[in-house]
């Protein structure tokens, strides 16, 4: 449950079981809001995993796709964890803190799972202690045009992508990280349980909207962002879903790397993440057709509170060319820039 849920309650947020606001006004002001101004989001379900010992980024290293010993403290980078054969398993962002500490903040649902991954894969020399701790920490997400000038109030607006930083916000500690933009300017704050609402309300007084789950699905669909059990998943490689950026091609071995490697080194990926505008709803997954025949999935799909119809596909990288258009139940997808 989580630690804000007795305040979102009496602010008249709808909740879902685990406390999570899925609407918490109404769904045009909080699109509107991020669009204009900034939003807070109540991410608390999103996996917390602490790293212990001088050996944690590096069993991190050789279980998932990304360089992050290259890390030093303040930075971060996102990594995705692959099976064998190099399918998806999980996305996740690491923060190094110091030499022995580091967070690795993973999907909503699976810190667990994350922390059982890497517990699994250490070795008897090892010197790393994972420990799920999303129960005793609060991560509250901030979006929006405006939130850059939230976070400059705070001395953390000139932080890279995945850097973080330790500040004090009304005389509490959190940690502030910037992360991939799903509109405006993106932030992740982490604070221990205690302390969430003396954060919350801080948001609050700064000027930010709280939103909840529904306005979240439908920013990250129609920025084209993949999540957990929607395009994150065995069905896909990391390369097809883009996440170019979150690959190192330099790095020693890891679980994975010779097939993810081989589809790089061919330059011709089987299928490739779009972004798509659609003329009516649709529910997914769904079909994506060019004169009949199958040319790709719809795997996310939303209507808007602005009115239009949103989703993310996988279609083969013939047919990913901005404004491509492919059939789609009824209607028509258009591939969007």
């Amino acid at each position: 449950m989580s630690a804000l849920a007795d305040l979102h309650r009496a602010a008249g947020a709808q909740l879902a079981p685990d406390g999570i606001p899925t609407v918490y006004t109404d769904l045009p002001t909080e699109w509107q809001a991020a669009h204009t101004g900034a939003v807070v989001f109540d991410r608390s379900h999103e996996g917390r995993v602490r790293l212990g010992g001088a050996d944690g980024l590096g069993l991190v290293q050789r279980t998932s796709t990304n360089d992050v010993q290259r890390l030093t403290d303040g930075q971060g980078c996102a990594t995705v964890f692959v099976s064998p054969i190099g399918r998806v398993l999980d996305r996740a962002e690491v923060w190094r803190i110091t030499a022995d500490e580091s967070l690795v903040l993973a999907a909503p649902g699976r810190g667990e799972a994350v922390r059982q991954y890497i517990q699994q894969n250490i070795f008897f020399r090892d010197k790393v202690a994972p420990r799920d701790v999303t129960g005793e920490t609060t991560q509250i997400g901030l979006h929006g045009a405006q939130a850059e000038a939230i976070a400059a109030g705070w001395g953390v607006a000139d932080l890279a992508l995945f850097a973080h930083r330790e500040v004090r916000v009304d005389g509490v500690v959190v940690r502030v990280g910037r992360a991939k933009p799903l509109v405006g300017a993106h932030f992740r704050l982490v604070c221990s349980t205690a302390d969430a609402p003396t954060v919350w309300g801080a948001l609050l007084r700064a000027g930010a909207q709280p939103a909840g789950g529904q306005t979240f699905n439908a920013l990250r669909i129609a920025a084209g962002v993949p999540a957990i059990g929607r395009e994150l998943s065995e069905e896909y490689i990391p390369l097809e879903l883009g996440l170019w950026d979150e690959v190192s091609f330099s790095k020693g071995c890891y679980t994975g790397q010779e097939i993810i490697a081989r589809m790089e080194s061919r330059g011709k990926l089987a299928k490739t993440l779009v972004r798509l505008g659609l003329t009516a709803p649709l529910d997914a997954p769904a079909d994506l057709l060019l004169d009949g025949k199958r040319v790709g999935v719809i795997t996310s799909s939303v209507t808007a509170p602005d009115g239009a119809h949103y989703a993310i596909g996988l279609v083969k990288p013939d047919h990913a060319t901005p404004e491509t258009r492919l059939t789609a139940g009824q209607g028509e997808a258009t591939v969007r820039g």
